[in-house]
């Protein structure tokens, strides 16, 4: 039976493969891929050789961790996935957003898309990342609503992930300007996640721009949501938290944010709130500038970004991969 780097046709295809055996973020995967391309990262799934740089212990690890999501019918769902009309983008594809590639082995195999490609070919400091707590208050979605509409009558492209609260009132502060907008999910772009933000996914899917480096049908788990943040740091020019409580999972974002030399702007609001508490704490300690309206945001957006702080957050509480390990190295 031909093998999978038998049966792929080019690098897309392999990537294209890859994203439905390997989970997002797998640093072996991606140290591999890196180095070795996608035809021959498959070839070194199904062989048993060793792998240049890697202890052998962790390749093994690695194998069969994806062997295991090699079904029967995957090259059919490869021609399915192609045949929905998704785009797809590698990196050697023109519209390739500008820093991905500073993820080095952390990058996405591929990026699947549904929209304007033409909002990823901006520069890095045309876009910005919005996001914070589901369970905002009026007060953050007002302001998260202002600085999106703002934001988009500048011309700047405004980055959320399309969930409930901030990054809700994010995306529909855009289309109040009918300005530009990307979601980047968690699922694949055929998922309407949350459910209840269907209709405006959909409108983003027609009139923006839906990413993901999930396959289509891939559903929400908490590990793609952790994957995802780094993305949303990486393809903007900086982050702007308008409510987030001091331990909420998106504050993965501003660690991703920092350690990619990325400007990190907060909204500062009441000492009584809860979700105020995030962004309060990151002004205090010096690890984000005060933003209360977009030109403060452009300030941070037009700034040369090796001037920024590129502290670690340490009351986090998390490491840049909580819960993963870097592939190890061989002596």
């Amino acid at each position: 039976m031909a093998t999978l780097a038998e049966q792929v046709q080019g690098e897309r295809m392999a990537r294209i493969v890859l994203s439905m055996i390997a989970e997002p973020n797998d640093l072996t995967t991606g140290y591999i891929l890196g180095r070795h391309g996608g035809v021959a990262t498959l070839n070194l799934v199904e062989s048993d050789h060793d792998v240049t740089g890697l202890v052998r212990a962790d390749v093994l690890l690695w194998r069969e961790r994806l062997r295991a999501r090699i079904a029967p019918d995957l090259m059919e769902r490869v021609a399915e996935a192609e045949q929905h009309g998704f785009g797809t983008l590698i990196p050697a594809d023109r519209e390739w957003p500008a820093g991905l590639d500073e993820l080095g082995d952390r990058a996405p195999y591929v990026l699947w898309t549904q929209g304007a490609l033409s909002f990823l070919a901006t520069e890095l400091s045309d876009r910005v990342t919005i996001t914070g707590a589901r369970a905002s208050t009026r007060y953050g979605e007002q302001i998260t609503s202002d600085l999106a509409m703002c934001l988009a009558d500048e011309e700047r492209v405004v980055i959320a992930g399309g969930a409930f609260g901030i990054e809700g009132a994010a995306h529909r502060g855009v289309f109040t300007a009918a300005g530009q907008t990307i979601a980047v999910l968690a699922t694949g772009v055929d998922r309407r996640y949350p459910a209840a933000h269907s209709e405006l996914l959909d409108r983003i899917g027609d009139s923006g721009l839906l990413v993901s480096e999930l396959p289509p049908g891939a559903m929400p788990t908490k590990d793609r949501f952790q994957a995802r943040n780094r993305l949303m740091a990486a393809l903007s020019g900086a982050v702007v938290i308008p409510e987030a409580g001091p331990r909420s999972g998106l504050m993965r974002t501003v660690h991703n944010a920092h350690s990619l030399g990325r400007r990190v702007g907060a909204v500062p609001g009441p000492v009584t709130s809860v979700v105020s508490t995030g962004p309060n704490e990151l002004i205090k300690q010096g690890l984000a500038a005060v933003v209360t309206q977009a030109s403060d945001v452009i300030a941070l957006l037009d700034a040369d970004a090796s001037e920024g702080p590129s502290v670690t957050p340490s009351w986090f509480g998390i490491g840049l991969e909580a819960g993963r390990e870097s592939p190890g190295r061989s002596l």
